[in-house]
């Protein structure tokens, strides 16, 4: 049984502890100067969810909670064991298709080669007319004089309808040889179309070969691993979530008063509960344009008062950048705005950082 001495020891502890953080925290509004704001918050940062494009097993996980990243880092690796198979397949089907250009390309100059045939051959049947013609002319001529005999004025006149025959069927094979130039070169049009197309899909696989190895984006703190080795995910499935260690900022919200004064961009200083020591500059990034916290029915100015609007100071990518290992989120602390751009910053408020060599 415990003695009623522990439990009222362990009540004025509890009251002391309150007592002590109402007091820190009135001093600390009694130590804002005029022209200047505070409020208490909290050190966030923007999250990015590391994902998959395209569903697949977790080969590997290489990072851990709490690891820093850096942009272009690996943190994760798909199965690409059936991306690798089609891309083989892929590239034999390209493989075939570029040999299908080759091969439509040496059909036309074949189909060149026979129209050039047929239009000697239609030179040829031409000129075997022209001799017919003639040679009938003198024929009918003689035959006439009664110096041909009739025989002969008919064997002439069929060498001369033979002769104009074969010239019609010699231009035919030459109308024939004109389209077969127009389909074989159709179908060269055709195999590099194929061909454009096998290289696209090659391109498509080899783009999701790459996806298929995640990296981080910008540098940053692994905050926890969704998923683990082995686990099959759908597409656009979560691996790794980190937290942007380059967009780094404090959440807190300020009464209509002094929210309506400050401008985006006004300078800002913020001081964590865990380093009170130093003073990091910041700026304000963002104010909300729809208070918080606000009553039911709004008709009174002291009602009106009681409206917070929801703030946001960014600290210095400057200084993020050269302390951006030691960053951590989810950090109290206060911070403090300028309100008005005339008053000159306290000595206790003075931007003071750690020596990092």
């Amino acid at each position: 049984m415990k003695k009623p001495g522990f439990a009222v020891g362990l009540l004025v502890v509890i009251v002391g502890g309150a007592l002590a953080f109402v007091g820190w925290n009135y001093l600390q509004r009694d130590e804002v100067p005029d022209g200047f704001a505070a409020s208490n918050g909290r050190i966030e940062a923007v999250e990015i969810d590391i994902a998959t494009k395209t569903a697949g097993r977790v080969e590997e996980i290489s990072v851990n909670d709490g690891d820093f990243v850096t942009a272009g880092e690996t943190v994760a690796q798909m199965e690409t064991a059936s991306l690798k198979a089609r891309l083989r397949e892929a590239e034999a089907a390209l493989k075939q298709a570029r040999i299908g250009v080759e091969t439509a390309k040496s059909l036309v100059v074949q189909r060149q080669a026979e129209n050039a045939a047929a239009k000697a051959t239609v030179a040829q049947r031409q000129a075997e007319l022209d001799a017919a013609t003639k040679q009938l002319t003198r024929t009918e001529e003689l035959a006439t004089r009664g110096t041909a005999t009739l025989q002969k004025r008919d064997d002439d006149r069929a060498s001369f309808e033979g002769a104009r025959a074969a010239v019609s069927a010699a231009e035919a094979t030459l109308a024939g040889t004109d389209a077969a130039i127009g389909y074989a070169r159709a179908q060269v049009v055709s195999a590099e179309a194929q061909v454009e197309a096998g290289t696209a899909t090659l391109d498509r696989i080899r783009t999701d070969l790459a996806d298929t190895t995640l990296t981080a984006p910008r540098d940053g703190r692994v905050q926890y691993r969704v998923a683990q080795p082995g686990e099959v995910i759908a597409a656009g499935g979560t691996v790794v979530n980190i937290v942007d260690l380059a967009d780094v900022y404090m959440t807190f919200f300020l009464p209509t008063s002094e929210a309506g004064r400050i401008a985006i961009g006004a300078e800002a200083r913020i001081v964590l509960d865990a380093a009170p020591q130093y003073i990091i500059p910041a700026e304000i990034s963002y104010v909300a344009d729809v208070a918080q916290f606000t009553p039911k029915t709004v008709e009174t100015e002291e009602e009106r008062q009681k409206l917070t609007f929801r703030v946001k100071a960014k600290v210095d990518a400057a200084t993020l950048q050269k302390y951006i290992r030691f960053v951590k989120t989810g950090l109290p602390g206060m911070a403090y705005v300028r309100l008005d751009r005339q008053a000159e910053w306290p000595e206790h408020l003075a931007v003071r950082l750690p020596d990092v060599r």
